[in-house]
């Protein structure tokens, strides 16, 4: 599979989100999941301190065993953790632990790419920086990276790391897909200017970019959108964007793709795009995101995507 480069990392174009492992997961499913990604040549797993509680980074940890060493390990702090307001934020004191925490959970000595899950704007940025850079300079991360951040606060962030020598966010994770495309206004030229890479998070609109849903039709019962509260599937299941898939899908199909190669390979094509993190609770969903960032994607194809959705 393609790599391309966070900082000095080389991760796959295709990523695993590990955000259903300790949820729609058990650990033995979990273990299948990451076995099918290594399989199909992913080398870059995300998951969250908070996803499962802390199970999803330990049954990714318990499920890579002695292949750590061949995979790249995303992981995130500043979501509250386990409903405990002293466990959650940017500070240096809450960093240093979370961070321990985290390690334990993975069974590793290091954390190939930190992520802060939220921005905190209790904890001015030069505290979080400077805590952040003490680990890189421990040797228990390697690279910094940030997650749901505005175009403002990467710019303000990438200053605050250049005028004081500390380490610099080399990635920005962000929801991006065809159908939610805020990103575009600020964050990806945010990204682009100061030299981040974007890790798109729900690529495939919680599902509603794979074709299982249909106008009119209620959730099929285990899906994602299966467990959400009614006003949200709501949303997503609007007669808006079930007209912009019956496009794209009609599209897809007329070049021999389907939606969903359609939905990762348009990211995969953006500007600053690195690696496109899909999480999947079975083998073949795995196998079917990593085969789907090798159609390349044409200028005329592009413009065309853009028009229809």
């Amino acid at each position: 599979m393609e790599t391309r480069s966070i900082g000095d990392l080389q991760v796959s174009l295709a990523g695993l989100g590990c955000n259903n492992f300790g949820r729609r997961c058990d650990e033995a499913q979990s273990k299948i999941v990451v076995d099918a990604a290594l399989e199909a040549g992913i080398n870059f797993f995300d998951t969250a301190d908070v996803y499962g509680d802390g199970q999803s980074e330990q049954f990714l940890g318990r499920a890579l065993g002695k292949r750590r060493d061949q995979v790249l390990i995303a992981t995130k702090f500043a979501h509250t953790l386990g409903g405990d307001d002293q466990k959650r934020g940017g500070s240096a004191r809450w960093i240093a632990e979370a961070v321990e925490g985290s390690l334990g959970r993975l069974g590793t000595d290091r954390i190939d790419l930190y992520q802060m899950h939220v921005p905190d704007d209790d904890v001015p940025i030069e505290e979080t920086l400077e805590a952040l850079t003490r680990l890189v300079k421990d040797g228990k991360v390697i690279e910094i990276g940030c997650s749901n951040f505005t175009g403002e606060q990467i710019s303000s962030a990438t200053e605050t790391s250049n005028a004081n020598g500390f380490s610099r966010f080399v990635s920005a994770q962000n929801h991006f897909s065809l159908l939610v495309r805020d990103v575009e206004a600020e964050v990806l030229p945010a990204c682009t200017t100061n030299g981040l890479g974007m890790l798109p998070y729900f690529p495939l609109a919680n599902g509603l970019l794979t074709g299982k849903y249909r106008k009119g039709e209620a959730p099929p019962e285990g899906t994602r959108l299966g467990g959400l509260p009614a006003d949200r599937v709501g949303r997503l299941l609007s007669e808006e964007n079930f007209a912009a898939v019956e496009r794209l899908e009609e599209f897809a199909k007329g070049q021999g793709h389907t939606i969903l190669e359609l939905a990762m390979s348009w990211l995969a094509a953006q500007p600053s795009a690195v690696s496109v993190i899909a999480g999947a609770t079975k083998p073949e969903q795995v196998k079917a995101n990593a085969r789907a960032v090798d159609w390349k994607l044409s200028v005329e194809n592009l413009s065309e995507i853009d028009r229809l959705a």
